[in-house]
């Protein structure tokens, strides 16, 4: 395997699985005071270009990566916007175990 395309999955890790822990704390917490919603509109816009970028270049690494990386951000952006008790709703949907009060993740 060439080092470039070693690279090029390193790094499709490292941006799929950057926006996890932030919501998954989300989820746990249902607090994101400290997201910001205009940050996280240009995220979503970006991961959706290259997207598009990669569905026109057939670029399955691309389209992939950029995939993960749309949903994850556009679920935290969501959770951003939506008010408090429907942002309530959808983490118990995701994480019924009810630990909203567990900031420890």
């Amino acid at each position: 395997m060439e080092i470039v395309t070693i690279v090029g999955y390193l790094a499709a890790i490292c941006s799929m699985t950057s926006f996890t822990p932030q919501a998954w704390k989300i989820i746990r917490t249902r607090d994101t005071n400290s997201i910001s919603a205009p940050m996280y509109v240009l995220t979503v816009l970006g991961f959706a270009l290259w997207l598009t970028f990669g569905l026109m270049k057939d670029e399955w690494p691309i389209i992939i990566t950029n995939a993960v990386c749309l949903i994850l951000s556009a679920f935290i952006l969501l959770m951003t916007v939506l008010p408090r008790a429907k942002k309530e709703a959808v983490a118990e949907a995701v994480d019924p175990t009810g630990r909203a009060g567990d900031t420890k993740s």
